[in-house]
């Protein structure tokens, strides 16, 4: 079981941000996230904290 991996967060070059996920973590079969190609979340911080929250996006359309 994979639970931590090493990502990386990183802009293009058309200004938009991407967070990486390594391969083995986003297939573990305890990994939160299941489904297609895409899949919509909500990220989140806390002011002062050196975390990011991912949640899958509650509503059936995207932000």
């Amino acid at each position: 079981m994979v639970s931590e991996g090493r990502g990386r967060i990183f802009r293009r070059k058309d200004g938009k941000y991407l967070v990486y996920l390594p391969k083995d973590l986003a297939e573990d079969s305890m990994f939160p996230f299941k489904g297609g190609d895409t899949i919509f979340v909500k990220v989140s911080f806390a002011l002062g904290d050196s975390k990011l929250l991912v949640e899958k996006w509650a509503g059936s359309q995207h932000p």
